[in-house]
């Protein structure tokens, strides 16, 4: 296990010197439209309304395909480095209500920080989100004084974009550090990151958002491992198009571009992904550090999980729905459609839904989309399905695992969720994940997972007293139990989570504070500093 882990880290983190086969993305390209072109000109259309539907799929998936392709095209450009650019800086470790002990690593490791000239500032929030544990923070602060000084906000508004733009109103220094209260950072992350700001044009420095608790749990895994191909290819790629994506935490802030776009967005969960989409479309650029230079906790329960991939989709679908990325005049064309596929990338939870009801269309209403050779659709899909897996996989330098996927298409309704918010018109709450474990019961988390499969036991038992077997019911029975097989992760791990005694109970939590990961475990990144 241990080995396994320590593959998929050094994959990530080591070096940029390693590029994707060009010979693979060229392959992978043709071999995709080769599958479009037979899939929607070749075939007779036997149902207008479930082709279109499935067309709408598919079309999202080479879609979401061609953008990784360009994106990954070349992951080996490093962007300029002034290792003699050391301005003063301000850190800003955004509280409301985490644990001292927490809080006061982070606080700990900043004041530790090998940088000649920063001011650490405690944005605490405790105050106006009610916390017991407000003042606590003020007592931390006086403990590193001077360095650290503790500003807490008695005016509420915008949750935590709100917070950091108080704080700007009382710091003053010109480039400004990230960190949420669990990300503790290196000894080294200002000097590895400060350099990039030599060049007067960029806009924000992003590092890696990891979890060094990834391997508590399949929750804490799963949440990582999802994670992995964003910080590892994706941003890799973006790297050399300017334009990584904002994170919200772990990251360094040209203060001059930020008071440009009128400081972070509070007016929508995902301030982090605007304020850094609003940078882009004034002429920042941004860079990417392929390094771990902090650490944060991921979440340990289904309910932490599930509220902070919500939050992550809603704020993501509502820049595509509301800031939609296109009309955008100020972008790029290729920064507008870059920020179009990370916002979109949301909708594949209903395209996950799509794919899964079909198959069960087809056992109860015989309704095909099209008439189909079994054999000319395997050969046109086995080659594009091959082709794209390698490229995932030799561009994470294998480390995509089939949890990442399983936990990704297993969050399809937390997608469904989120889009259904916007379209009913719900106002969306900025929540902070849990940095305590909580216990009850998450069962119901995979209660629709579960219904599928009944489903599709059922369905196959109909279409096989109807109609015997035939290839069309051997063809959407591998479908069916394909999505069943990918959403096995998701439902062991919300079982697991549950104890037997209230797995029938009512849906309930509990908070437990855990110990917290205080070392780096000795499997960790080669390149961590220890």
């Amino acid at each position: 296990m241990k080995n396994n882990i320590v593959t998929t880290i050094e994959s990530y983190f080591s070096s940029n010197d390693e590029r994707v086969s060009r010979t693979l993305l060229i392959l992978s390209l043709i071999s995709s439209i080769i599958y479009f072109f037979i899939l929607f000109m070749w075939f007779p259309i036997r149902n207008p309304w479930i082709f279109g539907v499935l067309m709408f799929g598919q079309l999202f998936y080479f879609w979401q395909g061609i953008n990784y392709i360009y994106t990954v095209w070349d992951t080996t450009y490093r962007a300029p480095f002034d290792a003699l650019f050391k301005p003063p800086v301000d850190v800003f470790i955004t509280v409301a209500g985490e644990p001292l002990e927490i809080v006061e690593e982070t606080v700990r490791a900043a004041y530790e920080m090998d940088y000649p000239n920063f001011k650490i500032y405690i944005l605490n929030d405790g105050f106006v989100a009610k916390k017991d544990n407000w003042e606590e923070m003020e007592i931390l602060a006086k403990e590193y004084a001077p360095v650290c000084t503790c500003i807490t906000r008695r005016k509420p508004g915008g949750a935590k974009a709100g917070n950091i733009n108080n704080a700007l109103t009382v710091s003053k220094n010109p480039y400004i550090v990230i960190f949420d209260a669990d990300h503790v950072p290196h000894k080294d992350f200002l000097k590895k990151t400060m350099g990039y700001f030599g060049d007067k044009k960029v806009g924000f420095v992003q590092t890696p958002q990891y979890y060094k608790n990834f391997g508590t749990n399949d929750i804490t895994r799963g949440a990582w491992e999802q994670q992995e191909i964003y910080y590892g290819a994706i941003c890799r790629g973006r790297n050399r198009l300017g334009c990584v994506t904002m994170c919200g935490t772990n990251m360094v802030v040209n203060r001059e571009a930020l008071v440009q776009v009128g400081g972070m967005c509070d007016f929508n969960i995902a301030e982090d992904f605007i304020t850094g989409m609003f940078m882009h479309e004034r002429g920042w650029i941004s860079v990417y550090v392929s390094e771990v230079l902090a650490q944060g906790l991921a979440p340990e329960d289904f309910i932490s999980y599930y509220k902070q991939q919500l939050r992550w989709a809603r704020g993501s679908l509502e820049v595509l729905f509301k800031f939609n990325p296109v009309i955008r005049w100020k972008l790029r064309p290729r920064l507008m459609q870059l920020y179009v596929a990370s916002s979109g990338y949301y909708l594949s939870g209903l395209v996950t839904v799509i794919n899964a009801l079909l198959p069960l269309i087809f056992f109860f209403t015989k309704t095909v989309p099209f008439s189909v050779s079994t054999m000319a659709l395997a050969l046109a899909f086995i080659p594009y399905m091959f082709f794209m897996m390698y490229t995932i996989q030799q561009s994470t330098r294998y480390a995509y695992t089939f949890h990442a996927l399983a936990f990704s298409m297993g969050s399809f309704m937390i997608h469904i969720q989120a889009l259904l918010g916007i379209f009913l018109g719900k106002k969306a709450s900025f929540a902070i994940t849990s940095k305590t474990k909580l216990t009850g019961n998450f069962f119901f988390f995979a209660l629709p997972h579960l219904l599928y499969v009944v489903v599709v036991f059922s369905g196959i038992t109909v279409a096989f007293l109807r109609d015997g077997v035939t290839p069309a019911l051997i063809t959407n029975s591998a479908w069916a139990f394909l999505n069943i097989i990918i959403f096995s992760p998701f439902i062991a791990a919300a079982i697991s989570e549950s104890p037997p005694e209230i797995l029938l109970a009512k849906p309930s939590v509990k908070r437990k504070l855990v110990t917290r990961h205080k070392e780096i475990p000795t499997y960790a990144y080669a390149n961590l500093k220890k």
